[in-house]
Protein backbone atom coordinates (compact mmCIF):
# COMPACT_ATOMS: atom_id res chain seq x y z
CA UNK A 1 0.00 0.00 0.00
CA UNK A 2 0.96 3.60 -0.91
CA UNK A 3 -0.20 6.56 1.25
CA UNK A 4 0.24 10.05 -0.69
CA UNK A 5 0.00 13.31 1.23
CA UNK A 6 -1.16 16.43 -0.42
CA UNK A 7 0.14 20.10 0.25
CA UNK A 8 0.42 23.59 -0.74
CA UNK A 9 -3.45 24.66 -2.01
CA UNK A 10 -5.19 27.80 -0.73
CA UNK A 11 -6.20 30.68 -2.09
CA UNK A 12 -4.86 33.24 -4.58
CA UNK A 13 -5.62 36.28 -6.78
CA UNK A 14 -5.51 35.42 -10.41
CA UNK A 15 -2.29 35.85 -11.54
CA UNK A 16 -0.74 34.54 -8.59
CA UNK A 17 0.91 31.25 -7.95
CA UNK A 18 1.17 28.10 -5.98
CA UNK A 19 3.38 24.89 -4.78
CA UNK A 20 1.52 22.00 -4.63
CA UNK A 21 3.77 19.22 -3.27
CA UNK A 22 2.99 15.20 -2.66
CA UNK A 23 4.98 12.44 -0.67
CA UNK A 24 4.77 9.21 -1.47
CA UNK A 25 5.04 6.54 1.89
CA UNK A 26 4.25 3.02 2.51
CA UNK A 27 5.53 -0.10 1.02
CA UNK A 28 7.08 1.16 -2.11
CA UNK A 29 9.30 -0.90 -4.64
CA UNK A 30 9.16 1.59 -7.67
CA UNK A 31 6.77 4.10 -8.46
CA UNK A 32 6.58 4.12 -12.22
CA UNK A 33 4.78 7.28 -12.74
CA UNK A 34 3.43 10.80 -10.23
CA UNK A 35 1.58 13.45 -10.91
CA UNK A 36 -1.54 15.80 -10.87
CA UNK A 37 -4.96 15.14 -11.53
CA UNK A 38 -7.68 18.22 -10.71
CA UNK A 39 -11.42 18.19 -10.22
CA UNK A 40 -13.72 20.97 -10.63
CA UNK A 41 -17.33 21.22 -9.15
CA UNK A 42 -19.71 19.31 -11.66
CA UNK A 43 -16.56 18.48 -14.04
CA UNK A 44 -14.89 15.06 -14.60
CA UNK A 45 -11.40 14.68 -12.84
CA UNK A 46 -9.01 15.36 -15.26
CA UNK A 47 -4.71 15.02 -16.29
CA UNK A 48 -2.86 18.22 -15.25
CA UNK A 49 0.16 17.12 -15.05
CA UNK A 50 2.22 13.80 -14.61
CA UNK A 51 6.03 12.70 -14.90
CA UNK A 52 7.51 8.86 -15.04
CA UNK A 53 10.21 7.39 -13.40
CA UNK A 54 12.76 7.86 -16.07
CA UNK A 55 11.78 12.08 -16.60
CA UNK A 56 9.22 11.89 -19.60
CA UNK A 57 6.29 14.22 -18.66
CA UNK A 58 2.55 14.86 -20.13
CA UNK A 59 0.94 18.30 -19.62
CA UNK A 60 -3.06 18.99 -20.30
CA UNK A 61 -2.57 21.79 -23.05
CA UNK A 62 -4.65 24.20 -20.54
CA UNK A 63 -1.38 24.17 -18.35
CA UNK A 64 1.15 24.41 -20.39
CA UNK A 65 3.86 27.17 -20.11
CA UNK A 66 2.39 28.26 -16.43
CA UNK A 67 2.75 24.74 -14.82
CA UNK A 68 5.99 22.53 -14.15
CA UNK A 69 6.25 18.93 -12.57
CA UNK A 70 9.23 17.94 -10.99
CA UNK A 71 9.89 14.83 -8.93
CA UNK A 72 12.33 13.83 -6.46
CA UNK A 73 12.46 10.29 -6.97
CA UNK A 74 15.02 9.77 -3.70
CA UNK A 75 12.22 11.48 -1.67
CA UNK A 76 9.24 9.65 -3.36
CA UNK A 77 8.23 13.53 -4.13
CA UNK A 78 5.82 14.95 -6.85
CA UNK A 79 6.19 19.11 -7.10
CA UNK A 80 3.99 21.24 -9.18
CA UNK A 81 4.56 24.74 -9.22
CA UNK A 82 1.78 26.63 -10.67
CA UNK A 83 2.45 30.30 -12.34
CA UNK A 84 0.23 32.45 -14.15
CA UNK A 85 -2.96 31.14 -12.33
CA UNK A 86 -6.44 31.50 -13.73
CA UNK A 87 -10.23 31.75 -12.02
CA UNK A 88 -10.61 28.27 -14.43
CA UNK A 89 -7.51 26.81 -12.79
CA UNK A 90 -10.05 26.63 -8.99
CA UNK A 91 -10.43 22.82 -8.81
CA UNK A 92 -9.43 20.33 -6.06
CA UNK A 93 -6.17 18.61 -6.63
CA UNK A 94 -5.29 15.40 -6.12
CA UNK A 95 -1.97 13.29 -6.16
CA UNK A 96 -1.72 10.40 -8.15
CA UNK A 97 0.78 7.67 -8.32
CA UNK A 98 1.17 4.28 -10.20
CA UNK A 99 3.28 1.56 -8.18
CA UNK A 100 3.30 -2.10 -8.64
CA UNK A 101 0.06 -1.80 -11.58
CA UNK A 102 -2.05 0.22 -8.87
CA UNK A 103 -2.87 3.69 -8.85
CA UNK A 104 -3.10 5.58 -5.82
CA UNK A 105 -4.67 8.81 -5.11
CA UNK A 106 -4.26 11.33 -2.33
CA UNK A 107 -7.19 13.06 -0.36
CA UNK A 108 -6.80 16.26 -2.39
CA UNK A 109 -5.90 19.76 -2.01
CA UNK A 110 -8.44 22.55 -2.43
CA UNK A 111 -6.86 25.18 -5.40
CA UNK A 112 -9.22 28.77 -5.45
CA UNK A 113 -8.32 31.09 -8.00
CA UNK A 114 -10.47 34.22 -7.12
CA UNK A 115 -10.10 37.83 -6.55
Amino acid sequence: QVQLVESGGGLVQPGGSLRLSCVASGTIVSIYAMGWYRQAPGKPRELVAAMTSDGRTNYADSVKGRFTISRDNTKNTVYLPMNKLKPEDTAVYYCNAIEGGHDYWGQGTQVTVSS
